[in-house]
């Protein structure tokens, strides 16, 4: 099958996004399969080999931008748009950016949605025109919905079925301001009648965008992410003194506070003596405010030296943090579609303590690789790490 996925960059932060379409190309080009990888707004950064080394990057962020905010700039000449949007003016903005706010950029959500009507209809123009020298793909698969403004225009120029993967948008619309978040999922709703199938990573997560999409069941297909298990191993002896761990992007959202509340709770009751904590995963520059607040409350509780913190860690020692742990816990309570920290910490045969909300309890069940527990601040979580802990 031939096969073109459309991924959106994320720059210089880790975008959880990037890493399953990356891994999701290399296993289909493995089983035999053409895919073509391109990205759009700004470079992958991942922790495996690029899958989309040699394609262009489409949409490119930094004319994005400037057509959202100039009308001059979209009548602009071709030349300025190439100067402008160079090589170095990207890896620039890439350096520079950090998690987008949903509330900040409801107004190019909302263009792109638009797609030819959108400020940014020559940007899909030139993607039409490069694909159409391409050979003719089987399927046109979208990394999320909010690229679902590209659906319509790619079915009817390409003439190849639109898939398009689901991964945590509702939770993100939904924090735009309610006029902004409104007209998103409007036109949302509108777009995904030009889409074949949607593939959801959990049944939780599909039932709740057949809801908000307006799509029937029928259109909508269950499959659960997957990693490459190559360099996952458990540690052979278990880690002494114990290890409570937190790996994924440090912000407030993933419910980072709760943890370390937690962690400051179950160290003043010393019922687990001499526990450590560690905490790993993405941290951006609009990450670090944050991240600085939850290391002078550790602080104030003369806690610091019993904790690190390993920012943006590469593949290999992501591996050998998550082997280190004893327990792993990831508070969120925004509705995460699955959450790849999950599996990951199975794969290195450390356990999870997770909420009973989201996608958790479905993906606990399957496994079995943790429990859940029913949040009520950061003492039912304190409590449930120290259940799993002294019960292994």
């Amino acid at each position: 099958v031939n096969i073109i996925q459309i991924t959106p960059g994320a720059g210089k932060m880790y975008c959880g996004n990037c890493f399953r379409d990356n891994a999701l190309v290399a296993a289909l080009r493995k089983a035999g399969h053409d895919v073509t990888m391109i990205p759009l707004y700004l470079p992958l950064t991942l922790d495996e080999p690029d899958q989309s080394n040699g394609t262009p990057i489409f949409f490119n962020g930094v004319n994005v931008y400037l057509e959202q905010k100039s009308p001059f700039y979209r009548q602009a000449p071709k030349w300025l748009h190439r100067i402008i949007g160079s090589k170095s003016m990207l890896n620039w903005a890439a350096k520079k950016v950090g998690k987008t706010r949903a509330e900040e950029v409801g107004d190019l959500t909302i263009s792109m949605l638009h797609g030819r009507e959108g400020n940014q209809a020559r940007e899909l123009e030139e993607l039409i025109n490069w694909l159409k020298e391409q050979p003719k793909p089987d399927v046109i698969c979208l990394s999320n919905s909010l690229l679902l403004g590209l659906a319509k225009c790619l079915k009817e120029a390409i003439g190849a079925p639109i898939v398009c993967l689901l991964q945590n948008e509702a939770p993100y619309i939904d924090s735009m301001p309610e006029d902004l978040r409104e007209e998103v999922w409007k036109l949302m709703i509108e777009q995904a009648q030009e889409v074949s199938r949607f593939i959801a990573p959990s049944q939780y997560y599909a039932e709740r965008m057949c809801e908000k999409l307006k799509v029937p069941a029928k259109r909508m297909s269950v499959v659960y992410n997957g990693i490459n298990h190559e360099g996952f191993e458990a540690s052979p002896v278990a880690p002494n003194p114990p290890v409570l761990g937190f790996f994924t992007r440090m912000c407030k959202d993933k419910g980072l506070d709760t943890l370390i509340d937690a962690f400051i709770k179950l160290k003043q009751a010393n019922h687990i003596p001499q526990l450590k904590l560690k905490i790993g995963g993405g941290c951006g520059p609009g990450d670090e405010p944050f991240v600085e607040r939850m290391r002078d409350r550790l602080h104030a509780k003369a806690l610091l030296g019993d904790v690190e913190f390993h920012p943006n860690v590469n593949r290999e020692e992501k591996q050998a943090f998550l082997k280190s742990l004893s327990v792993l816990s990831v508070p969120a309570q925004f509705g995460e579609a699955f959450g790849f920290y999950v599996i990951e910490a199975m794969a290195a045969g450390v356990p999870v303590v997770q909420p009973n909300c989201a996608s958790f309890p479905e993906l606990i069940e399957m496994s079995g690789g943790g429990i859940c527990y029913d949040h009520d601040g950061s003492e039912s979580l304190a409590d449930a790490i120290e259940k799993l802990l002294q019960n292994p």
